[in-house]
């Protein structure tokens, strides 16, 4: 699994995962979150395209950040989940916790209006 991130316009943080998201992979995404959020960049982007599989630790990972997110008024809107990707966050109920877009694009936007 890879991690990378990104700011974008209005200082929203864009981190992307590529490859599997699961218990054994999940400190690299878990760390670059949380020192996001250590220095108070609570505009969080999750970008999943590039994500084909993610399990209990990743769900973990995510609803942490998210959390903390909240807690700092900000949020966490993740893009680009695949089929099976919806499939799993409808199932758990994660698609009413969190908001999920299809696009970076719609994901910036959804920001603008939270500003």
């Amino acid at each position: 699994m890879t991690v990378w991130q990104q700011e974008a316009d209005h200082h929203v943080w864009i981190v992307g995962v590529q490859g599997r998201l699961a218990q054994e992979q999940t400190s690299d995404l878990e760390n670059t979150l949380l020192a996001l959020l250590a220095e108070k960049n609570n505009r969080l982007v999750v970008d999943l395209s590039q994500t084909s599989y993610i399990n209990s630790g990743g769900l973990r990972t995510l609803v942490t950040a998210w959390r903390q997110a909240r807690y700092q008024d900000g949020d966490l809107i993740l893009f680009g989940l695949n089929q099976h990707l919806r499939d799993i966050f409808d199932m758990v109920g994660f698609d009413k916790v969190f908001q999920i877009v299809p696009s970076q694009q719609d994901a910036l936007a959804a920001w603008e209006k939270k500003l």
